[in-house]
């Protein structure tokens, strides 16, 4: 492992908002959706000097970085209000790419239609399911009808296609910026709460300082014995580690092969981190690490304000 991706990272966060056309692939992240989706949101928040690289799927979002199209990958994982992006979970162990950081991205849902249109003359508001399920509130209250959309950045792309001051999308300010479409309101979504985590994906790991607030993810297989999963996980108790995520999933469609990916909080260098880890081992088939990286300064407030 090396420092100098991390250097790189925090010189690309700091640097000028404008976004390059063109850049060339050392200067471009990429993400799932179109440009104005709050995956792209996420990549100009995050690093607002780099081009962004719009993909059809995680797949491709994925082979952007292996292939070279790409230096980063800014890949969502998980949203308070929608749960886990199931998809992401079987993707990330195979694409032997490593975690380099973590980010925590506030969805600010806007009502965004034609120039001129009025809330009071709206008929149609077309988005994602989620984000639908997200705005129920606002949706009775006007009493549209709501129509569902492949994703938000795209509703928002169809209602400025049509020109229709009676359609309206639920999407981000961004996409109404690269659009060019008013927003109507604001913050409209039912949950205050509501925020995506997303893992940015690099082809060389990093190895943040020991000391530092540090986040470790990690794959299992447990061995087929009794209460092996339980024996693997005491580890972590006995010695103190705090585990913030365990999720479990099939491996080639068999009812008897699973993986378990897991966040835990702390470097492998700590001791308690290093003894859990090698208790784990002990007890399972294959451990491999996908990425040791700062914690998101979300973790130390307690809270994902951005």
């Amino acid at each position: 492992m090396t420092m100098s991706k991390s250097a790189t990272i925090k010189s690309a966060a700091k640097a000028s908002p404008a976004v390059v056309a063109n850049a060339s692939p050392d200067n471009t992240i990429a993400f799932q959706g179109e440009h104005g989706a709050y995956s792209d949101l996420a990549c100009r928040t995050m690093f607002p000097a780099m081009s962004t690289l719009p993909c059809r799927d995680f797949a491709e979002t994925f082979a952007s970085v292996q292939e070279g199209r790409a230096r980063l990958a800014m890949i969502a994982v998980e949203n308070s209000v929608a749960g886990r992006v199931a998809d992401v979970y079987h993707l990330l162990p195979d694409s032997r790419l490593h975690i380099i950081a973590e980010h925590f991205q506030r969805v600010e849902h806007h009502l965004l239609a034609p120039q001129g249109a009025t809330i009071e003359g709206l008929k149609t508001i077309l988005s994602h399911v989620h984000a639908l399920g997200q705005c129920r509130k606002l949706i009775r209250e006007l009493g549209v009808k709501a129509v569902v959309a492949a994703d938000t950045a795209g509703a928002a792309a169809e209602v400025a296609r049509r020109g229709d001051r009676t359609v309206a999308a639920i999407a981000s300010s961004l996409a109404g910026q690269l659009h060019g479409l008013a927003s109507l309101r604001a913050n409209i979504e039912d949950a205050e709460h509501n925020t995506t985590r997303f893992l940015v994906m690099a082809r060389e790991p990093i190895n943040p300082d020991a000391n530092s607030d540090v986040m470790t993810t990690f794959v299992f297989r447990v061995r087929n014995v009794p209460a092996a999963l339980y024996k693997a996980m005491g580890g972590f108790a006995t010695n103190g580690v705090n585990m913030t995520k365990l999720e479990s999933y099939m491996l080639g469609g068999s009812f008897f092969a699973t993986q378990f990916y897991a966040d835990i909080e702390g470097h492998p260098e700590h001791t308690p981190v290093r003894l859990a880890l090698e208790e784990l081992s002990f007890f399972s088939r294959e451990v491999r690490i996908l990425g040791v990286y700062p914690a998101h300064a979300a973790r130390r407030k307690g809270a994902v304000d951005d």
